[in-house]
């Protein structure tokens, strides 16, 4: 996760609200909600982040929409970090969840075989790439995608070994130590770092094709290169989509080099699809895109349905672990089971992935009018319901033949507005500047459209705070642009997307 300071621990303040006279119970639901965040603050870690820059206090939740203590509702677009592929509370997880608990069967069972297990494992390898899922074995771990990370660093060092790992820069693997170790800001480095191809920001200046396979060629010549101070490592890990490094999506071409260097070097490659999986992308799993099949998948986040749940996936000749050599105490969470087969079926029944990259391709290209209209949007990208807009500081100037200065603060500022308009986002990105949208599979067209307007109406509030006046007229253009492609303004139209959450 992006660790930020986005916004103030106080509560929001709701546009509709404002002038409206406060009823007895209001002003004691705002008490409450208010009383409940001053002890969050006093009682819990300093490490809390999503805390920090989104003061409210969820009570319900359904499909986009949460509502919060205060009576106020907000439009979903973190969806628990990209955990919830269906939203909040869709009735196939709520069914599968309730049938586990009224069948009196055990909840947590270690790792002894279950029809629950069985069912959510045969679910599992019907979604995976077939030249994997024909040769695979899994390995439930802890319940979280770091624990999963940790455990292929390990599998790969056993089957190899071999210690080293490669790794990309930008990356972001999870919080333990190995996982922490394999992402861009470590800073005891263990873990040789590679280049990760980028249009906007791209490493050797030249993004595109050029500057993939400049990266492509880099890694080469660290492998193949005696005096490169690089021993052949264990694994390479990378994500088909840099999430919290900001929204990039990895070429096709150059994730087939990455397939065909570690092939022709036996170094099995690993494939982060925590947050990539299950859809997000436009395709169930990301590295479907590319066509490649790694050797090993890290799963984690929506594969469990909202509960926490990890599991690796690896080809079988790589399974040389002696019975103990991994574990973890809560690899057999029946609650997450049961969510992620439901969960995993529904993606899968409904064409939710091909869903993704249609509604996924409408949204950024409406998106693209903001860099039109607003100099203090840099890019728009992204792949499927995986959308990033980075912020820049156009007062300042560009790097040579490249883009401004990345503008955390302004980052902070349309998180805020958003916020204030009932939009959740979340920041990530080198310099935490860029908006993040991770908003459920199951959004729907209007739904999709508020939340593009109440996002362009916080960007334009910003964009003309930071640049004076004269930004007015174009703030009138670009929402202009907003309704020609597509967007429905309106409170009423606020209200259907809400209801429909």
């Amino acid at each position: 996760m992006a660790v930020t300071e986005s916004a103030p621990e106080t509560a929001p303040v709701m546009p509709e609200a404002a002038g409206a006279r406060a009823t007895q119970e209001d002003v004691g639901a705002r008490a409450a909600h208010e009383g409940i965040l001053r002890r969050q603050a006093a009682r819990e870690s300093a490490a809390r982040t999503y805390a920090r820059a989104l003061p409210i206090v969820p009570v319900r939740a359904r499909g986009l929409t949460i509502e919060g203590a205060d009576g106020n509702r907000y439009l979903d677009c973190l969806s628990g970090a990209g955990t919830l592929a269906l939203g909040h509370n869709h009735p196939v997880v709520l069914e599968a969840i309730r049938k586990v608990l009224d069948s009196g069967a055990p909840l947590q069972v270690l790792d002894l075989a279950t029809p629950v297990k069985d069912a959510f494992t045969t679910e599992l390898f019907r979604t995976l790439p077939p030249g994997l899922a024909d040769h695979a074995r899994v390995q439930f771990c802890g319940p979280a995608g770091t624990d999963a990370v940790e455990a292929a660093l390990k599998l790969v060092r056993a089957a190899t070994g071999r210690s080293g790992i490669l790794a990309f820069a930008g990356a972001y693997h999870g919080m333990t130590a190995g996982a922490l170790a394999a992402s861009g800001g470590a800073s005891d480095v263990r873990v040789a770092r590679l280049p990760y191809p980028q249009d906007y920001r791209c490493p050797f200046g030249v993004g595109g094709e050029p500057g993939a396979e400049l990266a492509a060629r880099w890694t080469e010549s660290i492998l193949d290169d005696t005096k490169s101070g690089v021993p052949s490592p264990a694994g390479m890990i990378l994500e088909p989509v840099q999430g919290e490094g900001g929204v990039i999506p990895a070429r096709d071409d150059w994730m087939r080099r990455m397939r065909e260097i570690t092939s022709a070097r036996s170094i099995p490659l690993i494939a982060d699809e925590v947050q990539t999986g299950v859809g997000r992308t436009g395709a169930f799993w990301a590295v479907e895109h590319s066509g490649i099949t790694p050797d090993v998948m890290v799963l984690s986040k929506a594969i469990g349905g909202s509960l926490p749940l990890a599991v690796v996936v690896y080809r079988e000749d790589l399974d040389v672990w002696e019975p103990g050599a991994h574990a973890g105490t809560f690899r057999g969470n029946q609650l997450a089971m049961a969510a992620g087969a439901a969960t995993l079926a529904y993606v899968r029944e409904n064409g939710l992935a091909e869903r993704a990259a249609a509604l996924g391709n409408r949204m950024i290209a409406q998106l693209q009018s903001l860099a039109d209209d607003f100099g203090c949007v840099g890019d728009v990208r992204g792949r499927g319901l995986m959308i990033g807009v980075e912020l820049v500081d156009p007062e300042k100037p560009p790097s040579p033949g490249g883009p401004h200065p990345a503008a955390p603060e302004l980052a902070v500022a349309v998180q805020r507005e958003c916020l204030r308009r009932g939009l959740i986002v979340e920041l990530g990105g080198r310099n935490s500047s860029v908006v993040r949208l991770l908003p459920p599979l199951t959004i729907s067209d209007e739904q999709a459209s508020a939340v593009l307007n109440r996002l362009a109406d916080a960007v334009a509030e910003v964009a003309k705070s930071h640049t004076g006046p004269g930004a007015e007229s174009t703030r009138r253009t670009a929402t202009g642009r907003a309704q020609e492609g597509g967007h429905t303004q309106g409170a009423e139209h606020t209200r259907r997307a809400e209801r429909s959450g």
